[in-house]
């Protein structure tokens, strides 16, 4: 009998070269993946991860509520008190796991690609459902020069708020974005001047656009936002940086150490070295919606399936990710042919791709292993993985995103406004 819990599988940490061609072998090029849950002890889970409500604080009280699940993941995740392992993903093999990122350091291009690889010796992206019951404080990304100043990386990231996982909006689904034109610099040193004041008010300088399902946004570094509360599939960059800019959310207090967690330690009380990490015309734009926000585009469909571009565009000129929705229709097979590896999230039905089966779980507990996620090496991204839809009524729907510059085909920003 298949392993149904993480607790019965061996962990293994060097020469996984074996059981990586064993995986590899078993799944038609595609990697079985493990959940990764990963809490925030400053946030209130939104309960819409199909994570049992007996889990919800599975790390313990202490480290906070789990409202985020990883995917496709080599990135750790930057909490205090973390797990060593916090943030990986875990390829799932004959009763053994190892990391992903494990596995793209031993095989390297066999997982990721040759241009990926030579460029960046990882694989650079993750993605993630980010999922919590009300906003989260206003805050930014540094850009990789100011992240690299605490030998950290930049992270730009994307939103799409799937329809299968936002059958409530929860208590505020409105986000925040960048600051009101006018606003002047000196009006954000007084919010960061006044942290222990009482609420710094720095959303009153911002403006708050409501969030619709199967809608998303494109937000590069050094941009505020205050995330609202619909449950977001986020492609990002490979690091887990940020500063909150604000101090109270919902009568709860923002520590000020997480203002300047990812900056360097002389500048800690520096408010002028704090507000110039901000991109100040970025986030003045007056056009910020038409330059960040994303409607899906159709990329290819037929009688079996249809697959749409939910996250594209380029963030100062460069392709950081981007990612796709494919839905196959009720007993549709379809083979999708793609220019790179891709991690994949099930979020609605049942099927195969290549040898695994498919299906995506109602209810997941904290150690249990679903057949939900997995992971498409480059060369069988190319080649063409079969995906075939089991259910007679049914929709199977999954959502995959890509790493950088993999794409240049894709839309522009705006595109979906262009018909």
């Amino acid at each position: 009998m298949a392993a149904t819990s993480v607790m019965e599988l061996e962990t293994v940490s060097t020469n996984v070269q074996n059981l990586l061609a064993q995986a590899l072998d078993q799944g038609g090029g595609l990697l079985r993946l493990a959940p990764c849950w990963v809490p925030r002890s400053f946030l209130q889970p939104g309960l819409r991860l199909k994570l049992h409500p007996d889990d919800t604080y599975a790390f313990g009280l202490d480290r906070g509520g789990i409202d985020e699940r990883w995917f496709g993941s080599t990135t750790e995740a930057m909490n205090d008190n973390r797990t060593p392992d916090e943030g990986l993903s875990y390829v799932i093999v004959d009763g053994n796991r190892f990391t992903l990122r494990d596995a793209v350091t031993e095989a390297g291009a066999g997982i990721v690609g040759q241009t990926i690889w030579d460029q960046y010796k990882k694989w650079p992206v993750y993605s993630k459902f980010f999922d919590n019951m009300g906003p989260i404080p206003h805050h930014m990304h540094q850009n990789a020069a100011q992240a690299a100043l605490v030998d950290q990386e930049g992270k730009p990231e994307s939103y799409y708020f799937p329809p299968q996982h936002n059958n409530v909006g929860n208590n505020f689904p409105y986000t925040f974005f960048g600051l009101t034109p006018g606003t002047t610099r000196q009006q954000i040193v007084d919010c960061i001047a006044n942290w222990n004041k009482g609420d710094n008010k720095i959303t009153a300088l911002s403006q708050a656009h409501q969030l619709e399902p199967g809608t998303g946004w494109l937000v590069g570094p050094c941009l505020l936002h205050a995330p609202g509360s619909l449950c977001t599939y986020e492609p990002q960059w490979g690091s887990d940086v940020f500063g909150m800019y604000q101090n109270l959310v919902e009568g709860r207090e923002v520590p000020w150490a997480l203002l300047v967690k990812d900056m360097p330690a002389d500048k800690h009380q520096d408010i002028d070295f704090i507000v110039d990490q901000l991109d100040w015309q970025g986030n003045i734009d007056p056009n910020f919606k038409e330059n960040h926000y994303l409607e899906p585009i159709v990329d290819t469909q037929d009688d079996a399936h249809v697959d749409k571009w939910i996250v594209y565009g380029d963030v100062s000129g460069k392709q950081y990710f981007s990612a796709k929705e494919l839905t196959v229709h009720p007993r549709g097979k379809v083979t999708m042919k793609d220019k790179g590896a891709t991690s994949v999230i099930v979020v609605q039905g049942q099927g195969k791709a290549n040898k695994l089966m498919l299906n995506c779980p109602k209810l997941i507990r904290f150690h249990e292993l679903t057949e939900d996620e997995f992971f498409i090496t480059e060369a069988t991204a190319k080649e063409g993985v079969t995906i075939e839809n089991t259910s007679d009524t049914e929709p199977l729907v999954m959502l995959r995103y890509f790493g950088p510059d993999v794409n240049p085909g894709a839309p522009s920003v705006g595109d979906h406004a262009k018909g």
